[in-house]
This record gives structure tokens, sequence and C-alpha cells, in this order.
């Protein structure tokens, strides 16, 4: 029982040391403060479970309607469009739910609990870049649930498990790139309904007009243009690569200019509106 008081007296007699010394406690370095940040959107995670139906029901409803359902119409069996299609689809799962980030920044911001982490002694990004690491985590649950399942439905990736590793390393970079263009908008945007709205009206074209779901060579010359230069079909494309063992440094450099790109853009404008929104 006296050892139960002393530990929990303890923190307070420390606490009221620091008073009287009038020293204030060490700056969390940025690495400590970046994990703090991450765990706290794995409580989330742990409190709001249904976080991760995007991860791993979606993906599977996905998989399932897009190859039993066109298989047979577009190449003739749903074995063979599995094929083409599980790269494709795994991009266009994990590109949609790069939204997140940004949905729970604005969710902070409406909250005012965004006011108080500005005003802590602590690395300014690292609230940001926590949520975003944590979002890498469910890219990764989310490409990993899609393999699985393309295994069991009968997908064999010609580039073996060396392919497949390099092509989810590769969707994580360039989803984590997209990640900021939200964060930004959850910056702008004055609700979570607005910022949801916007992502769906880019995404939804994005990944729908590109070579998800068939070859550009089947489609009208001018839409074939469009898709040949969206990002989501240059990401695609490497990742049919690296799956499927065909995988060219053009491809490969292209994904890396267009997530540079992004980020070099969207971070530095992210971290200005963090610092000075109002």
């Amino acid at each position: 029982m006296n050892d139960h008081s002393e530990n929990q007296q303890g923190p307070n007699e420390q606490l009221l040391q620091a008073i009287v010394s009038g020293k204030r406690p060490e700056r969390p370095s940025a690495f400590s403060s970046t994990l703090t940040f991450s765990q706290r959107a794995l409580l989330r995670i742990k409190h709001v479970p249904e976080q991760l139906f995007d991860v791993t029901v979606f993906p599977v409803i996905f998989l399932l309607m897009f190859t039993f359902l066109f298989g047979g119409a577009i190449a003739g069996s749903t074995g063979e469009y599995l094929q083409f299609l599980l790269p494709g689809i795994l991009v266009m799962t994990v590109v949609q739910i790069t939204m997140y980030t940004g949905l729970d920044l604005n969710k902070d911001i409406q909250n005012g609990i965004f006011d108080r982490f500005r005003t802590m002694p602590l690395w300014l990004p690292s609230a940001l870049v926590g949520g975003l690491l944590i979002d890498v985590f469910r890219y990764t649950i989310a490409s990993v649930i899609m393999i699985i399942l393309g295994y069991i439905l009968g997908f064999r990736p010609e580039g073996g498990l060396s392919g497949v590793s390099m092509s989810i390393l590769l969707i994580l970079l360039f989803c984590f790139s997209v990640s900021w263009i939200w964060t930004t908008l959850g910056l702008i945007m004055r609700s979570e309904k607005s910022l949801m709205l916007v992502s769906m009206m880019v995404l939804f074209p994005l990944t729908f007009i590109s070579n998800v779901f068939v070859a550009p060579e089947t489609l009208p010359n001018w839409l074939q243009a469009f898709v040949d230069v969206n990002p989501i079909s240059l990401l695609v494309n490497a990742v049919r690569g690296f799956m499927h063992g065909t995988i060219t440094t053009e491809a490969i450099m292209w994904v890396f200019l267009t997530s540079g790109i992004i980020f070099i853009i969207f971070a530095p404008i992210t971290m200005y509106l963090y610092r000075n929104k109002k």
C-alpha cells in the first residue's frame, strides 16, 4: 500500500520540484514528438476500429466485384483479367485512402486541439508527420490484404516476392507524397465534409480514367492522351512492371519524379499554413 502511494506521489513531487527550481523541461526531440503523435493516431484506431474498414473490407469488395463482374467481359476470363487488374486495383485502393491524415487534421482544427499543439515546445511538423506515418501503416495493411486475396484467387506475379515487395514500397512512397495534398486542403477547408467532397472529386476521376481497369490502347485517342500522363497510370505501370517482371527504369523514374513534385509543392505549403493559420 505504501509503495503504491509513493509511486503515485513520485510524479507530483517531481513536478513540484521542477516548478520550485524554475527550470523548464527539456524540449523533446523531433523523433520523440513524432513518435508520440504516431501513438496518438494508433490510439484513435484502437478506440474506433471501424477506421480500418477502408483498408480491410473495402479492398476485398473492390477486388472481388471488379474481377468477377468485368473479368469475363473485358479479358475473356476472370483468371486472365486478375493478372492485369490486381496491380491497378491495389493502387486505386491505397490512393483513395490517402485523404485520412487531412481529415484527422481538419477534425483537430474544428475541435480546437490544433491551436494547443502549436503552442507546445516541440518540433512543429511532428503532429503532421506522426499522422502520416500511421497512414503508411494503413497503406501497408491494405496492400498486404490485396496481395493475399489475389494469391487465393489465383494471382501469380512473375516478378516473384521481390517484385511484389518493390511495388508495395513504390506505392507507399507515392501515397505518402499524395497525403500532403490532403493535409494542405485539411488546413484550408472549413469542414470535414467539404474536404471529403473535394477529395472524391479529385480521386475518382484520376483513378477511374486511368489504366487501372483497361489498357489505354482500347480507349479513344483523346482519352488515351490523358490516361498516359495521369499520375495514377504512371504508378500502375511501374507496379505492374515490378509484379510481372517487366519493370523499366523509365517507369520507376516517372513515379519518383511525380512523387517528388507533389511533395516539393505541397509539403512547404502545408507547413506554411500550419504555422500561420488563424
